[in-house]
């Protein structure tokens, strides 16, 4: 076998091999038998929302690696400008794009900009997901939502 051969074949064998842990780990992530839980904190920007429904916001930034900026938040159904006070009270997905979503339900009053999130289950990585955070809006019109979180363990 010449050096060229060797090279590209240990080469090759070294791509096998990552290949190989990236999708073990990307499975395990997703699969792990184990419990895993803790603090959420999550901030998006909403500046695609204006309160109708298949509207989104974006996330800006997360502590937990299965939340990624970028990944958006998806209404269901308008916001009732017309209650008092008003309300916007839905659905939502948070979409990981890829086969994985998180399934959600946001209660937040309008007026004062605070309410509550809630998570339960999903998709692919989200399928077995829990979460409840309050949600808030800062002066600079970043949104948080800050609660916990939990993946449940297989059965």
């Amino acid at each position: 076998m010449s050096v060229r051969q060797s090279f590209t074949s240990r080469v090759a064998s070294a791509a096998v091999v990552l290949l190989a842990l990236l999708a073990g780990s990307s499975a395990a992530l997703a699969d792990s038998g184990s419990s895993r839980a803790g603090a959420l904190h999550v901030t998006k920007e909403c500046s695609q929302y204006q309160g109708q429904p298949g509207q989104f916001c974006t996330i800006t930034s997360s502590n937990i690696p299965w939340i990624r900026a970028g990944m958006r938040v998806v209404y269901a159904d308008a916001a009732n400008f017309g209650t008092t006070p008003p309300m916007l009270d839905t659905d939502v997905v948070l979409s990981a794009g890829h086969g994985s979503a998180a399934y959600g339900h946001v209660t937040l009053n309008i007026a004062t900009a605070q309410g509550t999130i809630t998570f339960d289950g999903g998709t692919g990585a989200f399928a077995k997901f829990q979460g409840s955070a309050n949600v808030t809006v800062d002066a600079d019109g970043v949104w948080h939502w800050d609660g916990t979180y939990s993946f449940s363990s297989d059965d």
